[in-house]
C-alpha cells in the first residue's frame, strides 16, 4: 500500500488508542443511533438550506451540521475514532481515494442499491464517486467551468464557437489594456480543459501521469498561442478583476463568478465551450461533484438513520433548494423537470457543459499531480521553456513522486 496512506492509517489508529476507544466504540443509545453529525466546509447559505431540507424530510433523525475549516486534515487525524469523527461529511469527490485507502469509508451501495442510484442520478456524477469499483459518495450537486462573456462587447450571435474563432477575436480585440479573452492559463484546473480537448490527461484512471503523452504535449503547444494574448499574471484575482471591470471581454470561470459579475452591473452571457478545431472536441474542463460520504462506523452502527438521511438527500427538493442558493447544478435527474431549475441559465449551462467534462480524478496520486502540473504550466507559459522537454521532465518528476507513495 502507499506509504503516505499507510502513515495516515497508523496516525488514525494511534489516535483511537490514545483516546482509549477501539474501532467498535461503545454501544449506542437509541438517541445516539438517531443522531447524525455531518461535517462540511460550505458557506452558511448552502449548509443552512441543506439542514432545513433534512429537518423537513427526516424529522425523526437529529441532523447536526458542523463547519470544519480544515476538514480534510481533520478527517485524516480522527477518521477511525468514532468519538471524534463525524458520521458523514459533505465535500467534493476528489478526496475519496485518500479516505477509501485509509479504510474509513463505507460504500454507498451498502445502504442504497446501485440500481436505485443509476435511475436517480446524472450518470457522470456517479462516475465521479467510483473508486476501485465502489461508489463512495452520494452526489448532491456538481460544478464545472463555464464560458462567460460581457454582452457590452460580445453579442450573443458573435460568441466564438471554435477556438480558432476565439483566437481571431483575441487578435482583433486585445489592445489598449483590453483583452479579448482571459483565463487562469497556468493553473492546472483551468488548463485541463484544453488538455482533455486534445485527448490528453494529467492523470489517467489507473493513477498514471499523462504529462508526456503526445496529446498532452500537442494541447499545451496549441494553447500557448492563446496565452501569448493574455496578461502575464494569471492568478484568480487578476483574471476576475479584468473581467468584472470590463477590461476582458470573455473568460472561462466557475459559477462562483456569476454573482460578482452581475453585481458589477454586467450583462453576463454564458455559452457552450468553443470546439477545438484540430480535434473537433470542445474544451472539456474538470467537473467537481459535491456530496456526502459515509464513515464506516456510522454505516455499521447507525445504519437506519444513515439510510434515511441518504434517501432524503436523493429527493429533488434538496437539489432545487441548493441550486437556488449555490448556483450549482443538481445531481438528481428529476430536478431538471422543475421550473426553478430549468429557468436558471447558469445551472442549465453547467448541465449542458457537463456532457463534455471529465470528473476530477479521485485517486491519492492527484495530490502530487496538481503541484507538478502547475510547475509545468509556469515553465511553459510564463518562462517560455520548450513544451516537449518540459512535459517529459515533469512526467519523470511525477513518476518518481508517485513511486515514493507506493
Amino acid at each position: 500500500m502507499k506509504k503516505i496512506i499507510t502513515l495516515l492509517l497508523w496516525i488514525t489508529v494511534l489516535s483511537g488508542l490514545l483516546c482509549g476507544c477501539g474501532a467498535q466504540g461503545p454501544s449506542l443509545t437509541e438517541e445516539e443511533k438517531n443522531t447524525i453529525v455531518i461535517w462540511h466546509d460550505k458557506e452558511e447559505a448552502v449548509s443552512g438550506a441543506l439542514l432545513e431540507e433534512l429537518k423537513a424530510l427526516v424529522p425523526d433523525v437529529t441532523v447536526q451540521m458542523e463547519y470544519k475549516s480544515n476538514l480534510t486534515e481533520a478527517l485524516k487525524m480522527v477518521g477511525n475514532d468514532p468519538k471524534a469523527a463525524p458520521d458523514m461529511y459533505f465535500f467534493a469527490h476528489d478526496k475519496i481515494g485518500v479516505y477509501a485507502e485509509m479504510g474509513i469509508l463505507a460504500p454507498i451501495t451498502g445502504l442504497i442499491d446501485r440500481q436505485t442510484l443509476d435511475a436517480a442520478y446524472v450518470p457522470m456524477t456517479l462516475d465521479a464517486a467510483v473508486y476501485k469499483g465502489e461508489v463512495y459518495q452520494l452526489p448532491v450537486y456538481f460544478e464545472t467551468l463555464l464560458f462567460m462573456y460581457n454582452r457590452r462587447y460580445m453579442a450573443d450571435e458573435d460568441v466564438p464557437d471554435t477556438t480558432e474563432k476565439l483566437y481571431a477575436y483575441m487578435e482583433e480585440k486585445t489592445r489598449g489594456g483590453h483583452y479579448g479573452f482571459v483565463e487562469q492559463h497556468s493553473t492546472a484546473y483551468y488548463s485541463a480543459g484544453w488538455i482533455h480537448g486534445f485527448g490528453g490527461c494529467i492523470l489517467d484512471e489507473n493513477g498514471q501521469a499523462g504529462l508526456s503523452l503526445p496529446e498532452t504535449i500537442a494541447a499545451l503547444e496549441y494553447h500557448r498561442k492563446f496565452v501569448e494574448l493574455m496578461p502575464g499574471e494569471s492568478e484568480y484575482a487578476t483574471v476576475n478583476t479584468l473581467f468584472q471591470e470590463g477590461k476582458a471581454h470573455a473568460t472561462i470561470g466557475g459559477p462562483w463568478l456569476v454573482s460578482a459579475a452581475r453585481a458589477s452591473g454586467m450583462d453576463l452571457g454564458i455559452a457552450a465551450m468553443p470546439v477545438i478545431d484540430e480535434t473537433q472536441i470542445p474544451i472539456s474542463p474538470y467537473m467537481g461533484v459535491q456530496g456526502v460520504q459515509v464513515l464506516k462506523y456510522a454505516a455499521e452502527n447507525k445504519t437506519e438513520a444513515v439510510r434515511k438521511v441518504l434517501q432524503a438527500l436523493m429527493q429533488p427538493s434538496v437539489g432545487v433548494a441548493l441550486a437556488k442558493v449555490s448556483g450549482c447544478a443538481p445531481a438528481v435527474e428529476a430536478c431538471y423537470e422543475e421550473e426553478e431549475v430549468i429557468s436558471d441559465d447558469v445551472v442549465m449551462a453547467m448541465r449542458a457543459t457537463a456532457e463534455n467534462t471529465i470528473p476530477m480524478p479521485n485517486r491519492p496520486e492527484m495530490d502530487i499531480m496538481w503541484t507538478v502540473a502547475a510547475d509545468l504550466l509556469v515553465n511553459i507559459n510564463m518562462s517560455g521553456l520548450d513544451v516537449t522537454e518540459s512535459c517529459n521532465a515533469a512526467q519523470q518528476n511525477a513518476e518518481e513522486l508517485i513511486k515514493k507513495m507506493q
